[in-house]
């Protein structure tokens, strides 16, 4: 079938050209809602329509909320992939190229595994797509795109154009993001992979714009590791204080030994910040080539600073390290629930393709897949490899426990009560549905099938 770029191309019709923007789901279980939490606003999108010149037509399916239309008249689809997502994304670009319609794959997962993405699709982008995207196009409409497009890392001086998210339904949490990457060399983390394990910061006039053109009162600024340079988180937070926004985001705990980055934070409108402990157990943290955390002393006294300030902590754990046994995970969530944090994380251990996690496991022969993201009967919630002290089913099952311990009513009541006395009183709604939605969801995220269901329409 020939496509319409290529018929424009040889036929000299003057007709503008149509891009279909897709992202995939993680999976749907039939006849079950998408889960709420995961239905944030795809800022990659809107980045994209802001590249992409006005003369040229475009439509935006979020596969999470909507069906997707594989019968619609477009000349080239473009769908960013995660490794959640990758076996989806795929089957999506099946769908498309069956009808003669060119598949250009970006996003995290096409620039870790790019030899993988190109066996589904005519051409993968691979790192971020803004130095890349006007040739990509030029090539697309000339009909001859190239294989791979070889994009930058840290240039991203774009205003994403949100008017693609029109009449979707998202959380009403306005994404701004203010830097990507992050300095750490985690083991697990395909950040710190992807960025060569460097921090890039954005220009903080677009930061400032980005604000000004928010819809909503809270707002979510997406950086990996938002403390990493602190001259320029400084510079931030005295950019966006003026605007009076409530906003959340993501640090690491050593910025609890700077009194005047908690102080310009908090004035700054910060109220949640997410930290990732990821381990209360030195070896683990060893192991995990963030001793970092450990080094940095007493983590009682350092949440304490933090909840001085008047920042709430949004804590994250993760279990599967070889010191990891039932009795790390009790620790973790007693300490969670010592703190009163306002939510927490506890999560499995994931060897992301390409990470040194991933390659020690299939070095020591302890991946149960080679590819989980592309196995078959792979859900979400399953560990991909054998923990040495725990089977993965029991793991998996302890990570659940934790969730709903933390998550039941008596701890919800607890926390609650202690976050009133530290955020603001226009948070303590966004506390109450965050929390019980999170409790609600623990079972709904259990065993979503990863990639199924291509045509089962959301709630």
């Amino acid at each position: 079938m020939i496509t319409r770029i290529y018929r424009y191309f040889k036929e000299g019709m003057e007709t503008k050209m149509k891009i279909t923007y897709i992202l995939p789901a993680i999976g749907k279980k039939p006849g079950k809602k998408y889960i709420g939490t995961w239905k944030m606003e795809p800022l990659t999108m809107a980045v994209l329509k802001a590249l992409t010149p006005r003369e040229i037509e475009t439509e935006f399916f979020d596969d999470r909320i909507e069906l997707i239309n594989y019968e619609t008249q477009t000349d080239l689809v473009c769908i960013t992939v995660e490794t959640y997502t990758a076996k989806r994304s795929y089957g999506i670009a099946k769908r498309f190229r069956e009808r003669g319609i060119p598949v250009v794959l970006g996003g995290y997962h096409v620039t870790l595994c790019p030899e993988e993405a190109q066996e589904y699709c005519d051409s993968v982008i691979v790192g971020n797509g803004e130095t890349v995207w006007k040739e990509m196009l030029d090539d697309a409409q000339q009909g001859r795109l190239k294989p791979v497009y070889q994009g930058g890392i840290g240039e991203y001086d774009v205003t994403p154009d949100k008017s693609i998210f029109e009449g979707k339904k998202y959380l009403p949490v306005s994404l701004v993001e203010t830097g990507r990457g992050c300095c750490h060399s985690c083991e697990f983390c395909s950040i710190s992979k992807f960025y060569c394990s460097r921090y890039y910061c954005r220009d903080h006039k677009l930061i400032a714009e980005d604000i000004r053109r928010s819809e909503h009162k809270y707002t979510f600024l997406v950086d990996d590791n938002l403390v990493a340079n602190r001259e320029n988180a400084m510079g931030i937070f005295r950019e966006i204080e003026p605007f009076k926004i409530k906003w959340a985001g993501q640090g690491t705990l050593s910025m609890a030994r700077d009194e005047e980055l908690l102080k310009a934070m908090k004035k700054s409108g910060c109220e949640i910040i997410l930290i990732g402990f990821e381990s209360l157990n030195k070896e683990n943290l060893k192991q995990m080539n963030k001793s970092f955390n450990y080094a940095l002393g007493e983590r009682d006294e350092l949440v304490k600073r933090i909840h001085d300030a008047g920042i709430g902590i949004y804590a994250t754990f993760v279990f599967g390290y070889d010191n990891d046994d039932e009795r790390t995970v009790e620790e973790a969530v007693a300490f969670a629930k010592k703190h009163n944090f306002y939510t927490a994380a506890f999560n499995h251990l994931l060897p992301f393709p390409n990470t040194p996690l991933y390659h020690r496991l299939k070095q020591d022969d302890r991946l149960l897949y080679d590819k989980w993201w592309l196995q078959e009967d792979y859900n979400y919630g399953e560990l991909a490899f054998r923990p040495k002290q725990l089977s993965p089913e029991k793991l998996s099952q302890l990570c659940h426990d934790a969730r709903k311990e933390f998550a039941s009513p008596k701890t919800v009541l607890s926390r609650g009560f202690a976050s009133l006395g530290r955020t603001s009183p226009l948070l303590w709604g966004l506390f109450w549905g965050m929390n019980l939605r999170l409790g609600e969801e623990v079972d709904q995220k259990m065993n979503v099938p990863i990639g199924e269901n291509l045509d089962e329409l959301p709630k």
